[in-house]
């Protein structure tokens, strides 16, 4: 991933557009309010697309971006200026760029490979084992349906099956370590890393296989589960298991259900209840909530009673994140949350557990028993304040003030005032003291391990950093392309005129780095001086010279590829993009009538325009789609 990427992925352009004083009201998934840049107040034509982390005014603006283009635009800054503040504000290191070579993608899709591979030879000895296959069926509930839709499969005891079954099919022994699926002794000898488990494919929010966790069949083995080693694919710390399929269920819902295990995942999908992930038995981490955040801002913990309360939430207040991240134990770290929250503008809430069960066992019990535990999640202080007042005898004085000295450092990391407010109130009503009281209590130090900056990041994991919209790719590919071969610009301008359509051009790009090079590609071909490439080069900002040798990077394969195949691939992406790009326009602004109608209806003859010409727009690309399958 690239410096830039990783800017984007970890600055939330909600939170940007609203400090700079725009006040956005959520509107379906996306948020709307009055542009910044203009004085008309009474149009609130600016809309903010949280999921693509772009922006647009519909209003005398017309203009869009995503978070550099705001920052420029509002600041009146060069791009270079606008990644330098932005870098800052996300803590991401601007570094010399380190091209990733050819050969290194290629590993990678080789390891992709051998995991989906392993998947199939896992299953083959699930199917084969009719204990285990039994387990899964008659113990855990899960249909046969269940087991196959999410890759379920046995790992077999004994320490080389898998070692020599894949070096039969030639896979080398270095591969199926880099794969994480061999451990390695000191003395170099090699096994199987997973034996006798039941395996669990774990993939990335893409789909994308990453690793496994592995859940134990003999009850005497420990630990209980075990998850892949970290490799230039997995990284547990920023995963989310099962987030692959419930992207689409999340944003439905407007909410995501965080459980403790990959069976609990599996068997909560079956019941019907498609918004849940796991972490995967780990301390839940930013990366992990800001993955969340692109698809919904409200968070349900769903924890084990065992887990998150009594002994938990006490050791959650005093002890370091470090001091938890167990195997097979989601931490509950109160505080760390809460700053999480008060830093990602999250809603996140917990609902505890009853009756010492699993969420799987909970919807074997009572499906609908699950929706109304969801339905009643607490936000964090409440939660705590109930789990640390059960059983306690509220009337003795020292037992009050053990209670607020651990509430109240609680409430004084939350940022909003009202907040606060409201829970020092709730704290002295359960009490029963005044609140003035408890403004005299002090609570004990607290001491919170901060993990020295880049301890996350210097690791060997750059190809998982973090979460790329899918539009960022196609673009990527196809202005990698055009930068290659530069030519191709003056046929696709000339393709995309005979169906009607305007030249390519700068909004055809919905990231400012993309736009700007592309702005920098349009004169190369324009001018006749210099060959293309070399005039390309010469007048790149500095700034954007990483993504272009990035981009140029990624077209190795298109050599050999003929220019005609090239040309209609690019035509199609292109008519996607700007198709996409239009139906989200025409969306918003049905949406914005609808809500202008309800206020009077003053702007509705804008936006009804404005919905006509994207309207036009769409039926000129389905018409250009038509023809160009008729010729195929």
């Amino acid at each position: 991933m690239s410096t830039l990427d990783e800017i984007k992925s970890k600055i939330d352009i909600v939170d940007l557009v609203s400090e700079a004083g725009v006040k956005l009201r959520h509107a379906g998934k996306n948020y709307t309010g009055f542009c910044p840049f203009h004085d008309n107040k009474k149009t609130p034509a600016f809309v903010v697309w949280p999921e693509t982390g772009t922006w647009r005014c519909f209003g005398q603006c017309n203009e869009g971006g995503d978070i550099f283009k705001f920052v420029m635009k509002r600041e009146s800054i060069d791009f270079k200026e606008a990644m330098q503040k932005l870098a800052l504000r996300a803590g991401v290191e601007i570094k010399e760029y380190t091209r990733e070579t050819p050969e290194q993608k290629e590993a990678y899709e080789n390891l992709r490979k051998l995991l989906e591979d392993s998947i199939i030879y896992y299953r083959s000895h699930l199917f084969n084992n009719k204990n285990i296959f039994n387990y899964l069926k008659d113990k855990r509930g899960l249909t046969e349906s269940t087991i196959e839709t999410f890759g379920l499969g046995y790992a077999p005891a004994g320490y080389d099956n898998f070692l020599k079954h894949f070096s039969a099919k030639g896979y080398s022994e270095q591969d199926l370590i880099n794969s994480g699926m061999l451990s390695e002794r000191e003395d170099g000898k090699v096994f199987d890393r997973f034996r006798n488990r039941i395996m669990i494919p774990i993939r990335d929010e893409q789909g994308r296989m990453t690793g496994f966790g592995a859940r134990i069949v003999d009850p005497d083995d420990i630990p209980k589960f075990l998850n892949s080693p970290e490799t230039p694919l997995f990284s547990k710390g920023r995963l989310l298991y099962g987030l692959d399929r419930a992207r689409k269920p999340i944003r439905v819902a407007d909410q995501a259900v965080i459980v403790e295990g990959y069976l609990d995942v599996i068997a909560l999908h079956q019941a019907g209840y498609e918004n849940v992930v796991s972490p995967m038995g780990t301390a839940l981490t930013e990366d992990q909530l800001r993955l969340l955040k692109k698809y919904t801002r409200k968070i349900v913990l769903a924890l084990d009673p065992d887990v998150a309360g009594q002994k938990a939430v006490l050791r959650g207040l005093d002890a370091a994140r470090s001091a938890m991240d167990k195997e097979g134990e989601l931490a509950f770290d109160a505080r760390g949350l809460l700053r999480n929250e008060s830093r990602l503008q999250a809603d996140l809430r917990v609902a505890s557990i009853p009756d010492d069960l699993d969420p799987d066992e909970i919807v074997a019990r009572d499906k609908d028993e699950w929706k109304t535990l969801i339905e009643n999640a607490k936000p964090i202080v409440t939660h705590v304040m109930d789990s640390l007042a059960a059983g306690q005898n509220l009337n003795d004085p020292k037992v009050k003030n053990q209670i607020a000295a651990q509430i109240l450092p609680l409430i004084d990391d939350i940022g909003n005032p009202l907040e606060r407010d409201t829970y020092r109130q709730a704290l002295a009503r359960m009490l029963k003291v005044n609140e003035s009281a408890l403004a005299s209590t002090t609570a004990r130090p607290q001491v919170m391990r901060r993990k020295p900056r880049g301890e996350e990041t210097n690791q060997k994991i750059e190809a998982v950093v973090a979460a790329v919209n899918p539009r960022i790719k196609i673009e990527s590919y196809c202005l990698g392309t055009l930068l290659k071969k530069p030519e191709l610009l003056y046929r696709l301008d000339r393709k995309l005129e005979e169906f009607g359509l305007s030249p390519l051009a700068v909004e055809d790009f919905e990231y400012t780095d993309h736009q700007l090079l592309f702005g920098v590609l349009r004169l190369a071909v324009e001018q006749d001086e210099k060959e293309h490439q070399n005039y390309l080069m010469s007048h790149l900002p500095e700034a954007l010279t990483p993504l272009a040798n990035d981009l140029l990077s990624q077209t190795e394969k298109i050599e050999k590829t003929y220019d005609d195949k090239l040309l209609e691939d690019l035509l199609n992406r292109f008519l996607d993009l700007r198709r996409t790009h239009a139906t989200s326009n025409v969306n918003q602004l049905r949406f914005m009538q609808e809500d202008d109608e309800t206020q009077g209806g003053a702007n509705i003859k804008l936006y009804q325009e404005q919905a006509m010409q994207f309207t036009r727009l769409l039926r000129s690309l389905d018409l250009a789609k038509r023809k160009i399958v008729k010729r195929q």
